[in-house]
């Protein structure tokens, strides 16, 4: 999940107390991960907000542009982009009013400029780890409680 059980502690405690969560690149495209795993956390109880430049609507829910229009603070940005888009990302959540707790990029996407440049601020920064998979962990009653 991620380079130390440190921050696998921390993101899994994070995943047990966070409500809001914006997903960039939200499509709702049957076959997708983005779209199973938006769906699941939909399912699991958490508010989503669905963020994509083009699309107007995502699991019937109303899709915002950028994380600049989001409404209010989100517990957890996790970014379904190309690796190289999430440094712009990053960029883009420390100009936000707020901070989210966690930046987290879903597996397969790594951006080291942007772990440098979100933890000395305080988010969380989780790279190459899908958010389904590590909640299903922490929920799982074979799982030892972290």
């Amino acid at each position: 999940m991620t380079d130390t059980p440190f921050r696998e502690r921390t993101a899994r405690t994070l995943l047990r107390d966070a409500r809001r969560i914006a997903i960039v690149g939200a499509k709702d495209k049957a076959g997708q991960p983005v779209d199973r795993i938006g769906r699941y956390l939909l399912a699991h109880g958490f508010t989503v907000l669905p963020v994509h430049p083009v699309r107007r609507q995502v699991w019937g829910l109303p899709t915002f542009r950028t994380l600049a229009d989001l409404p209010g603070p989100v517990d957890i940005i996790n970014l379904f982009r190309a690796s190289e888009a999430c440094l712009e990302h990053a960029r883009e959540t420390l100009a936000l009013p707020w901070r989210p707790r966690c930046f987290w990029m879903q597996e397969g996407i790594r951006n080291e400029a942007a772990r440098r440049l979100l933890e000395p601020e305080g988010i969380l920064v989780v790279e190459d780890a899908c958010i389904m998979v590590e909640h299903q962990l922490i929920n799982s009653p074979l799982q030892p409680l972290l």
